[in-house]
């Protein structure tokens, strides 16, 4: 009886699970069971400090770790739970910071690294992460002091360098490893751009029928009769071809069909991710991430930080069983798609994918955020593209006599089967020229000339980066990690160096002058070659090659000396603020234009004796639609254009509407401009008059019939 009773009162240990999000916390546990306590530490549990370098360089570049402020209760709550159970599994995001944060973990907690305490899933499903504890393993130190590497490469530049900035140029500036190569991009870009010189050349294009006058179709000067090219580089080459083609005969030379296969994109990677997300859905790089983390901890993604291009054949399976039932067996390729990633490629995690096929972005419309919504269709729908068949079209090309001197070339194609673009077509950075159908077309048929159109170009210069072509630019150029496109391209433009006209980046005078400053005396940081090769030194770490103190030692040496150089030789740097034509209301000095976070705006200059700061305000010109004041362009912390009236709080009016200085053809009311899918779409009318129901719709483009 005592043994039993004694039975009762012996309370049976748990195993303790250990996530980073908590957001993982209650899928995990649903997963492992009553036996399992699950717990998250809500990020990184130790850093080097922020007060001070945390980096002995005298000795061995020992980094000194610190609690993160805030976390000892936490800390205290996990080594209680710790104690408490039998066995304590470190989950933390299966990449190399958070194996950095398991090992952080296993120090705080008295764990041997070395014991089977490291538990990795790619996907938070039920067999994944089953499968996952029953696959613990060690910590991979290899991993830690890769990212070890890493952390204290950038600590050491950027709290080196950005004293040097904050003395020289001005206060509350940075420099860093990772983000100042890559305003150097931006930089390097706008100079280019400003240098562009364009260059004249004329373009030809003849509108053509049949003998009947049918069918019109068009085509393009090419070149001379035997098939040469012939430029066009100015009005009096181009005029006197036009003249000669006004009285030409036209016939058809040759005509040259072929079937050609399109091959869809691959399933998305961190960086192809962050690309697309910003061509179709206009987010952000951070934004993207956000996203896609709370996508991941829900159990609806494969992990989002990746730049492999692998697919588990169950998920290919399941995916080209869901196509032939859904689609056809016709959808489905003879053989399971593979596609490479490039050689850098760390391979530790599949690409991106939903983690069940058959859950479609219809199934969660009523149950995610617009956000999560959106981000999740858009992976499904590239992933699902990826394994269909490719697409077959028909394209035609035809040569085109014009006359016996001159070549005209006609391009056209069909579609004869869409395979993966009845889902998904990848969206570009730039302008894609759509063929056009032509007329079926024989040899030797005589064609009729219905209209001829010179024009006018110039080359065009370098485009300015976007979020998504700069983060394509990064990849290619080796520039960080996945887990790094996005923070980095969030802090550039929060410290002012790099600012948005739209989609498109630019540098500002701060950017100019934090890199040039860079260049001239720190050229290796700012060198994109130099930057790829420290990262291919940190992938050597990871395996396993290279011991990362040696890869800080050989760094820091020809480092220190340049730093001490530059000490001596930069001078202080005066950045002239420019002025505007306002003067400051409360003190009368002539109002200067400051960067901020949410862009520019006024300030007086006789700071700190006067602190005065207003908004940089548009006028629009047409009135306010309540009493007749001007109207005022303002945006939103977002960025969001709306519009309110001078006399506010007087007056009341505020709108996401633009005002115009039309009047209502019904009431004599003001008309407001509206804009359809978040000012994107067409443009229609309607009466400010909540009386008058008064609408102008767009009007609708009519397709000319060939």
């Amino acid at each position: 009886m005592a043994e039993k009773k004694a039975a009762k009162t012996t309370t049976a240990k748990k195993k303790l699970v250990i996530v980073e999000s908590p957001t993982k916390v209650d899928s995990v546990k649903k997963y492992l069971g009553s036996g399992y306590t699950i717990e998250a530490t809500m990020g990184h549990v130790r850093d080097l400090p922020k007060s001070q370098l945390g980096v002995d360089l005298e000795h061995d570049f020992e980094p000194k770790y610190i609690t993160i402020r805030g976390k000892g209760d936490l800390i205290a709550k996990l080594k209680k739970k710790a104690k408490a159970s039998d066995k304590v599994f470190l989950a933390t995001d299966p990449d190399r910071e958070g194996e950095a944060i398991s090992w952080h973990l296993a120090n705080v907690l008295g764990i041997d690294p070395a014991s089977k305490c490291r538990i990795t899933f790619n996907e938070v499903t039920k067999d994944v992460v089953k499968e996952a504890v029953k696959e613990a393993r060690p910590i991979d130190m290899n991993l830690v002091d890769a990212q070890q590497a890493r952390r204290v490469l950038d600590r050491i530049v950027g709290y080196k360098i950005s004293p040097l900035l904050w003395k020289k140029v001005k206060k509350g500036l940075s420099a860093g490893r990772v983000q100042s190569v890559v305003v150097r991009l931006v930089v390097d870009r706008e100079r280019e751009i400003d240098a562009f010189q364009p260059v004249e050349y004329w373009s030809i294009d003849l509108k053509l029928t049949n003998d009947k006058g049918k069918l019109p179709f068009g085509a393009k000067f090419y070149g001379t009769a035997d098939g040469k090219k012939l430029p066009l580089p100015d009005e009096e080459t181009a005029m006197q071809i036009a003249e000669y083609l006004k009285s030409a005969d036209y016939r058809v030379k040759s005509v040259v069909r072929k079937e050609t296969k399109r091959r869809s994109a691959p399933p998305f990677t961190t960086s192809t991710l962050q690309q697309e997300a910003s061509r179709k859905l206009n987010f952000t790089s951070r934004r993207t991430m956000i996203a896609a983390q709370q996508l991941y901890e829900m159990g609806y993604i494969t992990y989002m930080r990746t730049d492999s291009l692998r697919i588990s054949t169950v998920a290919q399976n399941e995916a080209l069983a869901f196509i032939a039932k859904q689609y056809g067996q016709v959808f489905v390729p003879k053989s399971p798609k593979q596609y490479r990633a490039k050689k850098s490629a760390q391979d530790a995690h599949e690409a991106i994918r939903p983690t069940v096929c058959a859950n479609t972005p219809e199934k969660y419309k009523e149950k995610l955020k617009p956000d999560l919504y959106k981000l999740y269709r858009l992976i499904w729908l590239r992933f699902m593209a990826s394994q269909m068949a490719d697409a077959v079209l028909d394209s035609v090309t035809a040569d085109i006599l014009c006359g016996d001197r001159y070549l005209a070339k006609a391009t056209g194609s069909e579609i004869k089967f869409a395979g993966f673009m009845t889902l998904y077509v990848e969206g570009r950075d730039e302008e894609e020229e759509k063929a056009k159908k032509i007329p079926a077309l024989t040899e030797n048929q005589p064609l009729l000339l219905k209209e001829l159109d010179p024009q006018q170009h110039f080359t065009q210069p370098p485009a300015r980066y976007t979020e998504a072509s700069l983060v394509k630019a990064m990849e290619e150029d080796g520039i960080g990690r996945p887990s790094t496109y996005a923070p980095t391209l969030a802090t550039i433009t929060a410290r002012g160096y790099v600012a948005r006209d739209g989609k498109s980046l630019y540098p500002t005078e701060l950017g100019y002058i934090v890199t040039d400053l860079l260049k001239e005396n720190f050229e290796e940081i700012v060198d994109v070659e130099f930057t790829a090769n420290m990262e291919d030194k940190i992938e050597t770490v990871a395996d396993g090659e290279t011991k990362w103190k040696k890869v800080i030692e050989d760094f820091y040496g020809p480092f220190s000396k340049t730093l001490a150089e530059a000490e001596e030789k930069i001078g202080n740097i005066e950045i002239k603020d420019e002025v505007s034509d306002i003067p400051c209301e409360k003190c009368g000095r002539m109002m200067v234009y400051k960067q901020g976070k949410f862009g520019k705006f006024l300030a007086c200059p006789g700071f700190p004796e006067c602190r005065n700061t207003k908004a940089i305000t548009q006028e629009l010109d047409a009135p306010c639609p309540k009493c007749g004041g001007k109207v005022l362009i303002r945006k939103s912390k977002k960025g969001t254009v709306f519009y309110t009236c001078e006399n506010s709080p007087k007056c009341d009016f505020i709108s996401w509407d633009e005002p115009t200085k039309e009047k209502c053809p019904q009431c004599g009311g003001v008309l407001m401009k509206v804009r359809a899918f978040r000012r994107r779409g067409p443009v229609s009318y309607k009466c400010f008059n909540p009386d008058c129901d008064y609408v102008r719709k767009p009007e609708q483009k009519t397709k000319k019939k060939n």
